[in-house]
Protein backbone atom coordinates (compact mmCIF):
# COMPACT_ATOMS: atom_id res chain seq x y z
CA UNK A 1 0.00 0.00 0.00
CA UNK A 2 1.35 3.42 -0.94
CA UNK A 3 1.67 6.13 1.72
CA UNK A 4 -1.19 8.20 0.32
CA UNK A 5 -3.44 5.12 0.12
CA UNK A 6 -2.70 4.36 3.74
CA UNK A 7 -3.32 7.92 4.91
CA UNK A 8 -6.65 8.18 3.06
CA UNK A 9 -7.95 4.64 3.70
CA UNK A 10 -11.14 4.39 5.79
CA UNK A 11 -11.13 2.93 9.27
CA UNK A 12 -9.61 3.70 12.69
CA UNK A 13 -6.38 5.71 12.79
CA UNK A 14 -3.50 5.48 15.25
CA UNK A 15 -1.23 8.38 16.20
CA UNK A 16 2.05 8.26 18.13
CA UNK A 17 3.69 11.42 19.49
CA UNK A 18 7.12 11.89 21.06
CA UNK A 19 8.13 14.80 23.30
CA UNK A 20 11.27 16.90 23.10
CA UNK A 21 13.89 16.69 25.82
CA UNK A 22 17.42 16.41 24.43
CA UNK A 23 19.35 13.44 25.80
CA UNK A 24 16.23 12.46 27.74
CA UNK A 25 14.88 11.03 24.50
CA UNK A 26 16.54 7.88 25.87
CA UNK A 27 13.53 7.73 28.21
CA UNK A 28 11.18 7.68 25.22
CA UNK A 29 13.11 4.73 23.81
CA UNK A 30 12.36 2.57 26.85
CA UNK A 31 8.64 3.14 26.32
CA UNK A 32 8.97 2.55 22.58
CA UNK A 33 10.58 -0.84 23.17
CA UNK A 34 7.77 -1.90 25.51
CA UNK A 35 5.18 -0.57 23.05
CA UNK A 36 6.73 -2.50 20.16
CA UNK A 37 6.74 -5.71 22.21
CA UNK A 38 3.09 -5.41 23.30
CA UNK A 39 1.78 -4.54 19.84
CA UNK A 40 3.81 -7.26 18.10
CA UNK A 41 2.24 -9.86 20.40
CA UNK A 42 -1.26 -8.40 20.08
CA UNK A 43 -1.10 -8.36 16.30
CA UNK A 44 0.70 -11.72 16.05
CA UNK A 45 3.44 -10.32 13.84
CA UNK A 46 7.03 -11.37 14.73
CA UNK A 47 8.62 -8.92 12.26
CA UNK A 48 6.44 -6.07 13.57
CA UNK A 49 7.66 -2.47 13.51
CA UNK A 50 5.79 0.49 14.98
CA UNK A 51 5.12 1.99 11.55
CA UNK A 52 2.97 -1.08 10.82
CA UNK A 53 0.59 0.09 13.53
CA UNK A 54 0.78 3.89 13.74
CA UNK A 55 -0.53 5.85 10.76
CA UNK A 56 0.94 9.18 11.88
CA UNK A 57 4.04 9.86 14.00
CA UNK A 58 4.58 13.31 15.49
CA UNK A 59 7.77 14.48 17.15
CA UNK A 60 9.36 17.61 18.56
CA UNK A 61 13.11 18.22 18.90
CA UNK A 62 14.75 14.95 20.02
CA UNK A 63 11.33 13.35 19.47
CA UNK A 64 11.54 14.31 15.79
CA UNK A 65 14.68 12.17 15.41
CA UNK A 66 12.88 9.16 16.85
CA UNK A 67 9.64 9.89 14.97
CA UNK A 68 11.49 10.02 11.64
CA UNK A 69 13.22 6.71 12.31
CA UNK A 70 9.91 5.05 13.20
CA UNK A 71 8.18 6.48 10.14
CA UNK A 72 10.95 5.02 7.98
CA UNK A 73 10.14 1.55 9.33
CA UNK A 74 13.04 0.99 11.71
CA UNK A 75 12.85 -1.39 14.67
CA UNK A 76 13.36 0.12 18.12
CA UNK A 77 16.60 -1.79 18.79
CA UNK A 78 18.12 -0.30 15.63
CA UNK A 79 16.77 3.16 16.46
CA UNK A 80 18.40 2.95 19.90
CA UNK A 81 21.83 2.22 18.42
CA UNK A 82 21.52 5.07 15.93
CA UNK A 83 20.07 7.49 18.47
CA UNK A 84 22.75 6.91 21.10
CA UNK A 85 25.41 7.35 18.43
CA UNK A 86 23.89 10.67 17.34
CA UNK A 87 23.46 11.94 20.90
CA UNK A 88 27.05 11.12 21.84
CA UNK A 89 28.31 13.02 18.80
CA UNK A 90 26.00 15.99 19.37
CA UNK A 91 26.70 16.50 23.05
CA UNK A 92 30.20 15.09 23.25
CA UNK A 93 31.99 18.42 23.63
CA UNK A 94 30.82 21.97 24.20
CA UNK A 95 31.62 24.45 21.47
CA UNK A 96 32.47 27.24 23.90
CA UNK A 97 34.05 26.71 27.28
CA UNK A 98 33.65 29.53 29.77
CA UNK A 99 34.38 27.56 32.92
CA UNK A 100 35.21 30.58 35.05
CA UNK A 101 32.12 31.20 37.15
CA UNK A 102 31.04 28.79 39.90
CA UNK A 103 27.33 29.75 39.83
CA UNK A 104 25.66 27.56 37.20
CA UNK A 105 22.97 30.07 36.17
CA UNK A 106 25.51 32.88 35.96
CA UNK A 107 27.81 30.67 33.88
CA UNK A 108 24.95 30.08 31.44
CA UNK A 109 24.39 33.82 31.05
CA UNK A 110 28.10 34.37 30.38
CA UNK A 111 27.95 31.71 27.65
CA UNK A 112 24.88 33.39 26.12
CA UNK A 113 26.54 36.81 26.15
CA UNK A 114 29.82 35.74 24.61
CA UNK A 115 28.88 32.91 22.25
CA UNK A 116 26.02 32.08 19.88
CA UNK A 117 25.52 28.56 21.23
CA UNK A 118 26.91 25.99 23.63
CA UNK A 119 27.53 23.37 20.95
CA UNK A 120 29.00 23.35 17.47
CA UNK A 121 26.30 22.52 14.90
CA UNK A 122 28.57 20.49 12.64
CA UNK A 123 28.39 17.24 14.66
CA UNK A 124 24.58 17.21 14.75
CA UNK A 125 24.37 18.04 11.05
CA UNK A 126 26.87 15.34 10.10
CA UNK A 127 25.21 12.75 12.34
CA UNK A 128 21.72 13.47 10.98
CA UNK A 129 22.95 13.41 7.38
CA UNK A 130 24.57 10.04 8.00
CA UNK A 131 21.35 8.73 9.55
CA UNK A 132 18.84 10.04 7.00
CA UNK A 133 21.12 10.35 3.94
CA UNK A 134 19.55 12.23 1.01
CA UNK A 135 15.93 11.60 1.95
CA UNK A 136 13.51 14.54 1.81
CA UNK A 137 10.03 15.04 3.26
CA UNK A 138 8.81 13.80 -0.11
CA UNK A 139 10.77 10.54 0.07
CA UNK A 140 9.05 7.34 -0.98
CA UNK A 141 10.75 5.52 1.92
CA UNK A 142 8.24 6.61 4.55
CA UNK A 143 5.94 3.87 5.81
CA UNK A 144 3.62 6.22 7.75
CA UNK A 145 2.64 9.85 8.06
CA UNK A 146 5.21 12.12 9.72
CA UNK A 147 4.75 15.44 11.52
CA UNK A 148 7.89 17.30 12.63
CA UNK A 149 7.22 20.28 14.90
CA UNK A 150 9.53 23.27 14.63
CA UNK A 151 9.29 27.02 15.15
CA UNK A 152 9.96 29.56 12.42
CA UNK A 153 11.75 32.21 14.45
CA UNK A 154 11.65 35.02 11.88
CA UNK A 155 7.82 34.95 11.90
CA UNK A 156 7.41 33.56 15.45
CA UNK A 157 5.10 30.81 14.19
CA UNK A 158 4.73 27.08 14.89
CA UNK A 159 5.41 24.95 11.82
CA UNK A 160 4.26 21.33 11.54
CA UNK A 161 6.33 19.94 8.66
CA UNK A 162 4.40 17.08 7.02
CA UNK A 163 5.12 14.32 4.53
CA UNK A 164 1.48 14.13 3.38
CA UNK A 165 1.42 14.54 -0.43
CA UNK A 166 -1.80 16.55 -0.28
CA UNK A 167 -0.52 19.12 2.20
CA UNK A 168 -1.00 22.78 1.24
CA UNK A 169 2.73 23.50 1.45
CA UNK A 170 3.96 20.13 0.24
CA UNK A 171 4.30 20.90 -3.47
CA UNK A 172 2.63 24.09 -4.65
CA UNK A 173 3.16 27.78 -5.34
CA UNK A 174 2.77 28.34 -1.59
CA UNK A 175 5.64 26.06 -0.62
CA UNK A 176 7.70 23.04 -1.59
CA UNK A 177 8.22 21.25 1.68
CA UNK A 178 8.59 17.95 -0.16
CA UNK A 179 12.09 19.06 -1.16
CA UNK A 180 13.26 19.87 2.38
CA UNK A 181 15.99 17.37 3.34
CA UNK A 182 14.78 15.22 6.22
CA UNK A 183 17.96 15.88 8.19
CA UNK A 184 17.36 19.63 7.91
CA UNK A 185 13.74 19.33 9.07
CA UNK A 186 14.88 17.33 12.10
CA UNK A 187 17.79 19.71 12.74
CA UNK A 188 15.32 22.63 12.63
CA UNK A 189 13.07 20.93 15.17
CA UNK A 190 16.07 20.30 17.46
CA UNK A 191 17.74 23.71 17.18
CA UNK A 192 17.31 24.58 20.86
CA UNK A 193 18.33 28.21 21.51
CA UNK A 194 21.59 28.51 23.48
CA UNK A 195 22.41 24.86 22.68
CA UNK A 196 22.58 25.28 18.88
CA UNK A 197 22.35 28.10 16.36
CA UNK A 198 19.10 28.29 14.31
CA UNK A 199 18.63 26.18 11.19
CA UNK A 200 18.15 28.09 7.94
CA UNK A 201 16.01 26.41 5.28
CA UNK A 202 14.58 27.30 1.89
CA UNK A 203 10.79 27.14 2.20
CA UNK A 204 9.50 28.56 -1.09
CA UNK A 205 6.26 30.49 -1.40
CA UNK A 206 8.00 33.77 -2.20
CA UNK A 207 10.42 33.51 0.72
CA UNK A 208 13.93 32.42 -0.11
CA UNK A 209 15.24 31.47 3.34
CA UNK A 210 13.77 31.17 6.85
CA UNK A 211 15.31 30.63 10.29
CA UNK A 212 13.99 27.83 12.50
CA UNK A 213 14.52 26.99 16.17
CA UNK A 214 13.53 24.09 18.42
CA UNK A 215 9.87 23.10 18.36
CA UNK A 216 10.06 23.09 22.16
CA UNK A 217 9.92 26.89 21.94
CA UNK A 218 6.22 26.51 21.12
CA UNK A 219 3.25 25.07 22.99
CA UNK A 220 4.14 21.74 21.36
CA UNK A 221 7.28 20.46 23.09
CA UNK A 222 4.72 17.80 23.99
CA UNK A 223 3.38 17.49 20.41
CA UNK A 224 0.30 15.38 21.19
CA UNK A 225 -2.38 18.08 20.91
CA UNK A 226 -0.73 19.75 17.91
CA UNK A 227 -0.45 16.43 16.07
CA UNK A 228 -4.09 15.60 16.86
CA UNK A 229 -5.09 18.95 15.32
CA UNK A 230 -2.95 18.20 12.26
CA UNK A 231 -4.73 14.86 11.91
CA UNK A 232 -8.29 16.16 12.25
CA UNK A 233 -8.67 19.87 11.42
CA UNK A 234 -9.94 20.62 7.92
CA UNK A 235 -7.06 22.98 7.13
CA UNK A 236 -4.65 20.05 7.16
CA UNK A 237 -4.67 17.21 4.58
CA UNK A 238 -5.43 14.20 6.82
CA UNK A 239 -8.99 15.13 7.84
CA UNK A 240 -9.45 12.06 10.01
CA UNK A 241 -12.73 11.64 11.84
CA UNK A 242 -12.76 12.17 15.61
CA UNK A 243 -14.28 9.57 17.91
CA UNK A 244 -13.17 7.19 20.64
CA UNK A 245 -13.37 4.31 18.15
CA UNK A 246 -11.79 6.32 15.33
CA UNK A 247 -8.62 7.85 16.83
CA UNK A 248 -6.07 6.33 19.19
CA UNK A 249 -3.39 8.77 20.37
CA UNK A 250 -0.36 7.42 22.25
CA UNK A 251 1.90 10.09 23.76
CA UNK A 252 5.38 9.40 25.18
CA UNK A 253 7.35 11.78 27.39
CA UNK A 254 10.98 12.38 28.32
CA UNK A 255 10.62 12.47 32.09
CA UNK A 256 8.99 14.82 34.58
CA UNK A 257 10.69 16.67 37.39
CA UNK A 258 9.01 18.41 40.31
CA UNK A 259 9.78 22.11 40.40
CA UNK A 260 10.29 22.83 44.08
CA UNK A 261 12.08 25.83 45.53
CA UNK A 262 11.73 27.72 48.77
CA UNK A 263 10.09 31.15 48.63
CA UNK A 264 13.28 32.69 49.98
CA UNK A 265 15.21 31.31 46.98
CA UNK A 266 12.60 32.57 44.53
CA UNK A 267 12.40 36.06 45.98
CA UNK A 268 16.21 36.32 45.94
CA UNK A 269 16.44 35.60 42.18
CA UNK A 270 18.47 38.06 40.16
CA UNK A 271 17.47 38.87 36.58
CA UNK A 272 19.91 36.36 35.08
CA UNK A 273 18.42 33.63 37.33
CA UNK A 274 14.92 34.40 36.12
CA UNK A 275 16.23 34.27 32.54
CA UNK A 276 17.52 30.73 33.11
CA UNK A 277 14.36 29.51 34.90
CA UNK A 278 11.56 30.95 32.76
CA UNK A 279 11.92 28.74 29.63
CA UNK A 280 11.65 25.55 31.71
CA UNK A 281 8.68 26.94 33.65
CA UNK A 282 6.82 27.74 30.43
CA UNK A 283 7.65 24.38 28.82
CA UNK A 284 6.36 22.49 31.85
CA UNK A 285 3.16 24.55 31.89
CA UNK A 286 2.61 23.92 28.17
CA UNK A 287 3.10 20.17 28.61
CA UNK A 288 0.69 19.93 31.52
CA UNK A 289 -1.86 22.06 29.64
CA UNK A 290 -1.66 19.60 26.73
CA UNK A 291 -2.22 16.80 29.23
CA UNK A 292 -5.30 18.45 30.76
CA UNK A 293 -6.94 19.13 27.40
CA UNK A 294 -6.35 15.60 26.08
CA UNK A 295 -7.63 13.94 29.26
CA UNK A 296 -10.67 16.23 29.08
CA UNK A 297 -11.28 15.04 25.50
CA UNK A 298 -10.95 11.36 26.40
CA UNK A 299 -11.58 8.70 29.02
CA UNK A 300 -8.04 7.44 29.38
CA UNK A 301 -7.10 4.27 31.30
CA UNK A 302 -3.63 5.84 31.73
CA UNK A 303 -4.82 9.22 33.01
CA UNK A 304 -2.44 11.25 35.16
CA UNK A 305 -3.42 13.09 38.32
CA UNK A 306 -3.01 16.75 37.41
CA UNK A 307 -3.40 18.43 40.80
CA UNK A 308 -5.40 18.36 44.02
CA UNK A 309 -8.42 20.15 42.51
CA UNK A 310 -9.19 18.46 39.20
CA UNK A 311 -7.50 15.13 39.95
CA UNK A 312 -7.24 12.95 36.84
CA UNK A 313 -10.44 14.39 35.28
CA UNK A 314 -12.31 11.12 35.82
CA UNK A 315 -15.90 11.75 34.74
CA UNK A 316 -15.05 15.13 33.20
CA UNK A 317 -14.99 14.11 29.53
CA UNK A 318 -15.97 17.04 27.34
CA UNK A 319 -18.72 14.99 25.66
CA UNK A 320 -20.44 14.36 29.00
CA UNK A 321 -21.00 10.70 28.16
CA UNK A 322 -17.82 9.34 29.76
CA UNK A 323 -16.51 8.19 26.38
CA UNK A 324 -14.78 11.22 24.89
CA UNK A 325 -13.84 12.11 21.33
CA UNK A 326 -10.69 10.01 21.10
CA UNK A 327 -8.83 7.17 22.80
CA UNK A 328 -5.75 8.57 24.55
CA UNK A 329 -2.76 7.12 26.39
CA UNK A 330 0.09 9.10 28.00
CA UNK A 331 3.22 7.47 29.38
CA UNK A 332 6.03 9.24 31.20
CA UNK A 333 8.18 8.78 34.30
CA UNK A 334 8.96 10.95 37.29
CA UNK A 335 12.60 11.96 37.64
CA UNK A 336 12.64 12.37 41.41
CA UNK A 337 14.81 10.58 43.95
CA UNK A 338 12.00 8.89 45.90
CA UNK A 339 10.29 7.60 42.75
CA UNK A 340 13.51 6.41 41.09
CA UNK A 341 14.84 4.73 44.23
CA UNK A 342 11.63 2.71 44.56
CA UNK A 343 11.38 1.95 40.84
CA UNK A 344 14.98 0.76 40.45
CA UNK A 345 15.45 -0.73 43.95
CA UNK A 346 18.60 1.30 44.51
CA UNK A 347 19.61 4.58 46.12
CA UNK A 348 20.55 7.40 43.76
CA UNK A 349 22.46 10.45 44.94
CA UNK A 350 20.77 13.81 44.49
CA UNK A 351 23.60 14.73 42.16
CA UNK A 352 22.70 11.77 39.93
CA UNK A 353 18.98 12.63 39.97
CA UNK A 354 19.74 16.25 39.10
CA UNK A 355 21.89 15.07 36.20
CA UNK A 356 19.02 12.90 34.88
CA UNK A 357 17.01 16.09 34.43
CA UNK A 358 19.69 17.71 32.28
CA UNK A 359 19.09 17.73 28.53
CA UNK A 360 22.70 17.43 27.38
CA UNK A 361 24.29 14.82 29.70
CA UNK A 362 24.92 12.13 27.08
CA UNK A 363 26.62 9.84 29.60
CA UNK A 364 23.18 9.21 31.15
CA UNK A 365 21.63 7.57 28.06
CA UNK A 366 21.92 3.95 29.18
CA UNK A 367 20.65 4.63 32.72
CA UNK A 368 17.73 6.71 31.44
CA UNK A 369 16.82 3.88 29.07
CA UNK A 370 16.94 1.38 31.96
CA UNK A 371 14.75 3.64 34.11
CA UNK A 372 12.11 4.07 31.42
CA UNK A 373 12.17 0.36 30.58
CA UNK A 374 11.31 -0.38 34.21
CA UNK A 375 8.65 2.35 34.28
CA UNK A 376 7.13 1.15 31.00
CA UNK A 377 6.85 -2.42 32.29
CA UNK A 378 4.96 -1.07 35.28
CA UNK A 379 2.71 1.44 33.49
CA UNK A 380 2.09 0.13 29.97
CA UNK A 381 -0.15 -2.94 29.79
CA UNK A 382 -1.74 -4.76 26.81
CA UNK A 383 -5.24 -3.98 28.08
CA UNK A 384 -4.66 -0.30 27.29
CA UNK A 385 -4.78 -1.05 23.56
CA UNK A 386 -8.33 -1.90 22.44
CA UNK A 387 -9.10 -4.55 19.83
CA UNK A 388 -10.76 -1.75 17.85
CA UNK A 389 -7.32 -0.58 16.80
CA UNK A 390 -5.73 -3.92 15.90
CA UNK A 391 -4.19 -4.01 12.44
Amino acid sequence: MSLIDRLTAPGPKRILTLDGGGVRGAITLGYLKRLETILAEQNNKPDFVLSDYFDLIGGTSTGSILASCISLGMKVDDIKVNYFNVINKIFGKKYSQWNVIPHKAAQKIVNVLFSKADYDSRPIEEALQMMFKDRTLGSSDFKSGLCIITKRADTNSTWPLLNHPHGKYFDSADGNNKDIPLWKAVRASAAAPTYFIPQVMHVGGGTSEAAFVDGGMTMANNPALQTLMVATLSGFPFKWKMGADNILLVSLGTGVKIYSKGYQEITAFQQFEWASQIPDMLMQDASWFNQIILQWLSNSPAAWTIDGEIGNLDGDTVTGDGKGVLSYLRYNTWLTKDYLDALMSKSYTMEAVDSFNEMDRSSNCEELFAISSAAAKKEMVPEHFPDTFKI
